[in-house]
């Protein structure tokens, strides 16, 4: 085992997880199946691959941020149900 169950309940108490002893058992073993196919990736030959951040090419979906023109005060409050000079009226949330 890569991991021990000394491990686990370090692990456990940084967290401020209280694990019973089945599941203590349980995640020793989890947790040593994914460093085992861990250490088995580290196997392969991954020389003159370039790393990626996604499988797929990507594109910005986002349109450029050009500056423009404000919609104006009366404009945006138009629709207020209630107003107070040049902002929005809200009912009182704190007492």
């Amino acid at each position: 085992m890569k991991i021990t169950r000394e491990q686990v309940e370090h692990v456990a108490k940084l967290a401020r997880l209280e694990l019973t002893e089945d599941e203590k058992a349980l995640f020793t073993g989890q947790l040593d199946g994914i460093l085992a196919y861990v250490d088995k990736l580290n196997e392969l030959n991954t020389d003159g691959i370039v790393p990626t951040s996604h499988a797929v090419p990507m594109e910005n979906a986002f349109r450029e941020d050009v500056v423009a023109a404000s919609i104006g005060i009366e404009k945006a409050l138009a629709n207020a149900p209630d107003r107070s000079e040049s902002f929005f009226r809200v009912p009182k949330v704190i007492e």
